[in-house]
């Protein structure tokens, strides 16, 4: 995992309607979630994003923006969303280059998977948040301050 304070590596992204999205055109506006997770429509993966749909509310009340990030295709994000109505954007990241760049990867070139990992951005593009695996949605809103938007 990156360390808490570090600055978080810039990336742009398709999103499931084949938008881009850059994590530096936030920096000063908003506080950023990011969860890395490794496949759509998984048992694990679904309620992971589920539950964070379901306290969606509570993160855009804190100014934040979502992004569910793996290597699955604009379709199969489309889908997943539609299918559990997420709120937020699900971003493809084919080559899983920035899921190495988060160190949110398990393996080795083609037999790699995306592992499960939260962070949370600040607005000045520093990691206030850390964590492997599935830390539930109270543990990153605890460190996301109310109204922290610009």
């Amino acid at each position: 995992m990156l360390a808490i304070g570090e600055l978080a590596p810039d990336f742009t992204l398709p999103d499931e309607q084949g938008n881009l999205h850059t994590l530096a055109a936030l920096r000063g506006q908003n506080p950023v979630v990011l969860i890395f997770y490794p496949g759509d429509q998984t048992p694990v993966c679904t309620m992971q994003l589920c539950e964070v749909r379901d306290k969606y509310e509570e993160f855009t009340a804190a100014g934040a923006v979502v992004f569910g990030i793996n290597p699955s295709d604009t379709q199969s994000h489309k889908q997943f969303a539609q299918r559990y109505n997420l709120q937020f954007h699900l971003l493809v990241d084919k080559d899983k280059q920035v899921a190495q760049q988060y160190q949110a990867v398990d393996g080795w070139g083609f037999l790699s998977i995306t592992k499960r990992a939260v962070y949370l951005i600040g607005l000045d593009g520093r990691i206030l948040f850390a964590k492997p695996g599935r830390p539930n949605s109270a543990e990153i809103l605890a460190v996301l301050p109310a109204g922290t938007s610009a």
